[in-house]
């Protein structure tokens, strides 16, 4: 084989790699991140969505059923933005990117979407690309 085919080779398969990667269900978050997420998520998040995550009358559910139909099929960047520009209540906007990117990785964590090697990134090109996918029952 040649230099330039098994470029051509490689380069294809890394593109297949990304477009397999696209969404919650191929590992977009590691187990730390969600560990990190779960920290902020407690401080910042739990009063009015609760420490189980289902909400409260107009606080809305991060988890189960009513996440899944909201956000499915989705980008990330989405969630990411709602997050970071409007939460938490009391403080708007106070939450770094990283942390934002750390509590979404908890909630993908309690949705039971697998961890990866890879931190969620807390840039919203990236996340763009990257799709919440409900898990199947």
């Amino acid at each position: 084989m040649t230099r330039k085919l098994m470029m051509a080779s490689l380069i294809l398969a890394q593109g297949w790699i990304a477009a397999s990667a696209q969404s919650t269900g191929n590992g977009l978050y590691t187990e730390a991140q969600a560990k990190r997420g779960e920290a902020t998520y407690t401080t910042a998040c739990a009063s009015c969505h609760g420490t189980d995550m289902t909400g409260d009358g107009q606080t809305p559910s991060l988890t189960g059923k009513d996440f899944d139909l909201q956000w499915n099929d989705q980008p990330l960047s989405d969630l990411f933005e709602r997050i970071h520009a409007t939460m938490p209540a009391d403080n708007p906007g106070s939450l770094k990117p990283a942390e934002v990117a750390d509590v979404i990785a908890f909630i993908l964590s309690k949705s039971k979407a697998p961890a990866g090697t890879t931190d969620l990134p807390a840039d919203m090109a990236a996340l763009k690309q990257l799709k919440y996918v409900a898990p199947k029952p």
